[in-house]
């Protein structure tokens, strides 16, 4: 017993014996395997014969959602073969088992190099302990199960890849060029502040590409490019539309598997920030496509709003009782606000992005505590949940352009006047009603102004409210379904866009 333990304490001779016959074993396991590999790959002719000179891996491309080979050692020879056939494959479109395939191949010419030298087994073994130290380019012996792992990764990571890589694109006639444009109707008010608001009569444009409900619009927020507009419908598209000059679809971008429910602008007009019920998050870049973020929630998503100050930062409400703060740089969840509800259906930053407001479906039978919370945005904590007590929903929040003021859309068919300071008591003495409601998330909004409030009908109308006396000034009949958003234009005045659950956009002044 005590000889046996000897003898394996003072084991090196043996597994240095051991090592050396790992890599016979494993040449002759590969060399098996030689045809299987080389009839997957797609190698240029000439390429075969330097096998031994450098050595090809996968690597990830963050351009697109395939896969490129590239040769690390020597340069020359890849700029040699930098055009052929070797790369054309697969830098398409991702395949499940192009990476498992490359992977053997790699291995076995770290292999085949080392059992050229296998005359004695000294210099055998000294040829692959010093491999990966004194020889550039030539990687250490991967185990199986190692290399099993790392070929199933792109696998696992296949959703991550398709959010860093081009979204499907549509251009319309023009696209390209309409799109970073400005519109000579806009240039005159670029310089000089926003005139008083008319109620529009005129209907300027009709335009429907979408062949489902159109859930959101919204104009471009920079003003040099603001007549773009932006549409989120049920066929799961995000369109932009040249919604002043031409009337024309610009691009249409799918990047979703089910409806879009909420689409903004990013700060700067050059992203879309998108989310459905297919619960991703998309953000595009909309000249070409490209996804810069995208990440999968646990939950369909109805409600994004970008921070006011902070433009890497957004909120994202839908089917679930958490409101999760995002931050694009680092692709994670920076704070998450919890409320025993369980969906949120609107989202409202208040003047400078301290505090925000969420409106849920919480309703009981005595009362509607929980139907708007104020929560502060730093410590994630409830502000107050009593702001609103009567037995409706709030499908829809806006806030006054230069009053500390907003209103809320209830399906009560009307909509309710609030202090957007604390304790944000409701305004009792005003009361904007005569639309109809029904179900419908049928958005309302201030003029820039703040002189008109507008809003969508359910029979398809579009009602004009004076803000200060609270009265109807006009109604337009716009649509033949249910008017989900009426917006006014940000520096045009009197320029309005109307969307309905039909598919329809109009634009009228």
């Amino acid at each position: 017993m005590s000889s046996s333990l000897v003898a394996y304490e003072d084991s090196d001779s043996e597994t240095e014996t051991e090592k050396t016959e790992v890599p016979q074993a494993f040449g002759t396991q590969i060399s098996s395997q030689r045809s299987s590999v080389s009839c997957g790959q797609h190698f240029a002719p000439g390429s075969l014969g330097t096998k031994s000179t450098y050595e090809m891996h996968p690597t990830e491309n963050s351009g697109s959602s395939g896969t490129s080979t590239v040769c690390e050692d020597p340069p020359e020879l890849y700029a040699q073969n930098n055009n052929t056939d070797m790369t054309s494959p697969y830098s398409r479109r991702a395949y499940p088992g192009h990476a498992a395939l490359s992977m053997p191949y790699r291995n076995y010419e770290q292999t085949s190099s080392s059992s050229a030298n296998s005359g004695n087994g000294v210099s055998q073994k000294r040829m692959h302990k010093d491999s990966a130290t004194t020889i550039k380019g030539i990687r250490p012996y991967i185990p199986k199960r190692l290399r099993q792992e790392s070929s199933s990764t792109p696998e696992t990571k296949e959703p991550d890849q398709r959010g860093s890589s081009d979204c499907d694109v549509k251009l319309g006639v023009l696209g390209e060029q309409t799109s970073r444009k400005i519109s000579e109707l806009i240039k005159p008010y670029l310089g000089s502040k926003y005139k008083s608001t008319e109620v529009p009569k005129s209907l300027i444009f009709y335009m429907s590409k979408h062949s489902g409900p159109v859930n959101e619009i919204q104009w471009c927020p920079v003003r040099e490019q603001s007549h773009m507009l932006l549409s989120a419908s049920m066929d799961k598209t995000v369109k932009v539309w040249d919604a002043v000059d031409t009337g024309c679809c610009l691009k249409t971008y799918s990047c979703h598997s089910c409806a879009v429910r909420a689409a903004q602008w990013s700060s700067c007009g050059r992203r879309i920030l998108s989310g459905g019920f297919d619960s991703t998050l998309h953000l595009t870049d909309i000249e070409t496509g490209k996804q810069i973020f995208s990440s999968k929630t646990e939950f369909r998503i109805s409600a994004l709003k970008f921070h006011p100050t902070e433009s890497n930062i957004f909120l994202c409400g839908g089917f679930s009782p958490e409101v999760k703060a995002w931050d694009i740089r680092t692709s994670k969840v920076l704070r998450v606000y919890k409320a025993a509800v369980q969906q949120t259906l609107d989202i409202l930053f208040l003047p400078e992005g301290r505090e925000f407001l969420s409106s849920t479906d919480a309703v009981s039978r005595d009362s509607a505590d929980r139907t708007i919370i104020a929560w502060d945005f730093q410590s994630a904590a409830k502000i107050s949940n009593q702001i609103f007590h009567e037995r409706y929903t709030c499908p829809s929040l806006s806030l006054h352009p230069k009053e500390s003021v907003f209103v809320a859309q209830t399906n009560g068919n009307y909509m309710a006047l609030f202090s957007a300071q604390r304790p944000y008591r409701i305004n009792k003495k005003k009361r904007y009603e005569g639309h109809k409601v029904e179900g419908f998330a049928a958005g309302c909004e201030f003029s820039p102004d703040g002189t008109l409030l507008v809003t969508g009908s359910s029979d398809g109308k579009v009602f004009f409210y004076n803000y200060h006396t609270s009265r109807i000034i006009r109604t337009l009949s716009a649509h033949k379904e249910a008017c989900v958003s009426a917006i006014f234009h940000p520096v045009l005045p009197s320029l309005l866009a109307t969307c309905d659950w039909a598919g329809e956009i109009k634009i009228w002044q």
